[in-house]
């Protein structure tokens, strides 16, 4: 049960732009909301937050936080939870260590991240920012799978005011390149526990003098888990990564590489780090010695290291050296042009499934280092989900960019739950320290996985239990019976892991009589199906793992609607709550930089605004609350309003933005409370309020901009201080004297 102090709904406190939203739009919800008696409070889930409730001891009573993702992750075990996640920072090593040092600037006593630790107290802190980093949040709070999908009224006005699209040219250079052997793909193994090897496993490394290491131990599995494991080769990696730089070169296009550091962040970040001394290659050779002495780690990335070698004695020598290689390499794909900003400074700068589907809407193209849009080698080392990519750039070659105004929709159902697949994500992950063999071994001493090892090769396992296949599944039944439409399971039977979910799959839908109303394909399969499918206007489901589950949820919304943060998605929670998730957080740090700067943000809370409405009638639902899902319909009235009325963020200064979206739906959710009949306590509360907003429309405009194009303090980056926040983000005393 939880807490009876537990607020109707927990609203998260986040990072980036969509906390520097919330601190507008989360009193219009308070207020709006305690008129159904509905309470709303928050759990910090920020990087911060979760950097400060991991070193209480360091700090004064004042600046100690309760560790709010512990206190979540039980919340959201219980029938109770009713939560509205934000997008948060899943961090790389770079991110941490940058909210690490403005903590500390803040007064934070907190210890510095040991990047090399050499003492038992340096390996203790490190396992303390380990479980910080990466997607340390999903895991924890996905206690259910996903629905997502684009909501009716988002995707009608998406329809009848199409996005900008890139042409694509038949001739188009850009293309995917993926290992295709010796990576994880090509490695995995896969089993189902039987009763007699569930318990505790191990995963151990048997060198070839015949030390055995315990790399991890006490892995609980219940019987019917479905456990994988792979490896994939660092020979092969470097050899693939050297190939394609000098394929890259020959055909006069650029070179990036696409990876997901923060939620694969024990395995992406090293794959990301071979990129980098494969592109500096010669440099390394000649100056290895030099860049290990002032602590140079590839895979922090280029900028990093950049940094670091202004303090090595050879510092002018090795930059000119690279200067010079860089002349001689392919032009690389960038992050940001005018700052010089590399697909190689940051592994957390290209995420693969915001980048890759923002360079297909592009019509194939990327920014290069010349300030033009070029064709790209998108190199995607893993072959798993490659094809993907792979195959929606061949079909856009074929058929030309999707038309948003005529396309249809690509739903999702994602295998999520209690850790499903979340490859890279956990500690069973490993970069292997010498030739031998790794073993997982089950608890009865069965061999479950054995693989041959080189030194510098990167071995992970993964599992995904029975309970949430089934209830995955289940979810896929009931959603193709609401909507009637096509339904695919995106499993490849070639895949071990996938014909381990497959003896799962098809028993469950012959059991429920719907074998006839789905297909099983492979990813490449579906995706050709899925785009022909959309293409033609109609609707299709992809009922995927967790991994593709992360991908589509962009790819597709990036296609049809022009971004992924305006997507529903709703986690049905498997004891039966509900998670309702507001999109994705990808673009969230141009944002911040272009409020600090010019006091315009352009996030857009459509998401939040969908997720809303869908919390409140999932508690009018559960708690009984009548007024609870008057506010939730008027909330869908209020959403549609902003949509019919153009009134999201404009992206420039001097146009209305997130502040001014968030004035306009607070209107049009008071207008839409005013005038429905369902309770007219209600309406008689709620009309002098619209009557405010409305007859106030010019003063609250003027008084929202009136600071437009200069630069705003919040007080920090990551961690902003409250009062400057909200002097910035709520800068009209007129709706906050009508809100209150």
């Amino acid at each position: 049960m939880a807490d009876q102090n537990t607020p109707d709904i927990v609203y998260t406190k986040v990072d980036e732009a969509p906390e520097l939203a919330s601190a507008s739009f989360l009193p219009v919800i308070r207020t709006f909301a305690a008129a159904a008696d509905v309470s709303v409070g928050t759990r910090d889930i920020s990087l911060a937050g979760r950097i400060i409730a991991a070193f209480p001891e360091n700090l004064t009573e004042a600046q100690r936080q309760t560790d709010d993702l512990a206190v979540l992750g039980e919340l959201v075990k219980t029938r109770e939870a009713n939560v509205i996640k934000l997008p948060n920072i899943s961090a790389s090593v770079p991110q941490l260590v940058a909210a690490l040092k403005e903590l500390q600037s803040q007064g934070y006593d907190l210890p510095d991240y040991p990047e090399n630790p050499t003492t038992d107290g340096e390996t203790t802190i490190r396992a303390r920012f380990d479980a910080i980093k990466g997607s340390a949040v999903n895991p924890v709070l996905r206690e259910g799978n996903s629905d997502r999908r684009a909501a009716v009224a988002v995707k009608k006005y998406a329809m009848a005011n199409p996005h900008s699209m890139g042409v694509w040219s038949p001739d188009s250079k850009t293309h995917v390149a993926t290992m295709g052997a010796d990576d994880f793909r090509a490695n995995e193994t896969s089993v189902t526990l039987t009763a007699a090897q569930a318990g505790a496993a191990r995963i151990e490394h048997e060198s070839k003098d015949g030390t055995i290491t315990v790399l991890k131990d006490a892995v609980n599995f219940p019987a019917g888990t479905v456990v994988d494991a792979t490896y994939m080769s660092a020979k092969a990696l470097s050899a693939f990564l050297t190939e394609q730089i000098e394929a890259t070169k020959a055909e006069g296009v650029l070179f990036s590489i696409h990876l997901k550091a923060t939620m694969m962040k024990v395995s992406d970040p090293i794959i990301f780090g071979h990129a980098v001394k494969a592109f500096l290659k010669p440099v390394f050779d000649k100056y290895g010695g030099e860049l290990d002495a002032v602590g140079v780690n590839p895979n922090s990335g280029l900028g990093a290291l950049l940094d670091l070698v202004k303090s090595a004695p050879k510092a002018d020598e090795i930059l000119a050296e690279i200067d010079a290689l860089m002349t001689t390499r392919p032009p690389l794909y960038m992050v940001n042009s005018d700052k010089g900003i590399t697909n190689l400074h940051v592994p957390s700068d290209v995420i693969i499934d915001a980048s890759i589907p923002a360079l297909i809407r592009a019509g194939g193209k990327g920014w290069g280092p010349d300030g033009k849009e070029h064709d790209t080698n998108c190199v995607i080392p893993d072959s798993s989900y490659a094809v993907v990519y792979d195959e929606a750039i061949k079909d856009c070659k074929a058929n030309g960019a999707l038309d948003p105004s005529t396309a249809g929709t690509v739903q999702n159902v994602g295998l999520m739950a209690q850790k499903a697949e979340e490859y890279g994500s956990h500690p069973t992950t490993f970069e292997i320290p010498a030739d031998g063999v790794v073993r997982m071994i089950a608890a009865n001493g069965d061999v479950l996985h054995e693989h041959t090892v080189e030194a510098g090769d990167i071995w992970r396992s993964a599992s995904t239990r029975q309970a949430p296949i089934e209830d995955w599944v289940q979810l896929a039944i009931d959603r193709q019976a609401i909507e009637g439409c096509e339904a695919i399971f995106w499993l490849d039977e070639a895949r071990a892991h996938d014909a381990e979910l497959i003896k799962y799959v098809k028993p469950l839908l012959e059991a429920k009589g719907v074998s006839d109303k789905f297909r099983i394909l492979s990813p490449a399969e579906a995706t050709r199906v899925s785009f022909d499918t959309i293409r033609a206007g109609k609707t299709s489901i992809a009922i995927t793992g967790n991994v593709l589950r992360d991908y589509l949820t962009d790819l597709f919304p990036i296609l049809e609607l022009g971004t992924s943060a305006k997507m529903l998605s709703i986690v049905k929670l498997m004891n039966g709550g509900g998670m309702f998730e507001t999109g994705a957080g990808g673009s969230a740090p141009k944002h911040v930089q272009q409020l600090v700067e010019q006091n315009h943000l352009r996030w857009d809370s459509l998401g939040e605004f969908c997720a809303l409405g869908e919390s409140l009638k999932f508690l009018a639902e559960v708690k009984g609350n009548a007024k609870a899902k008057v506010l939730g319909h008027a909330v869908d009235v209020a959403t549609q309003g902003i949509l019919d009325n153009d009134k999201s963020p404009g992206r420039k200064v001097g146009q209305p933005d997130n502040r001014a979206s968030h004035y306009y739906f607070a209107l049009y959710w008071a207008q839409a409370l005013a005038e429905q009949t369902d309770d007219a306590n209600m309406a008689a509360h709620f009309a002098p309020i619209a009557k405010a907003l409305a007859e106030n429309e010019t003063a609250i405009l003027a008084e929202l901009t009136a600071d437009a194009g200069k630069p705003a303090d919040t007080g920090g980056y990551y961690h902003t201080d409250p009062a400057k926040t909200a002097s910035v983000m709520k800068p009209s005393p007129t709706l906050n004297k009508i809100i209150g």
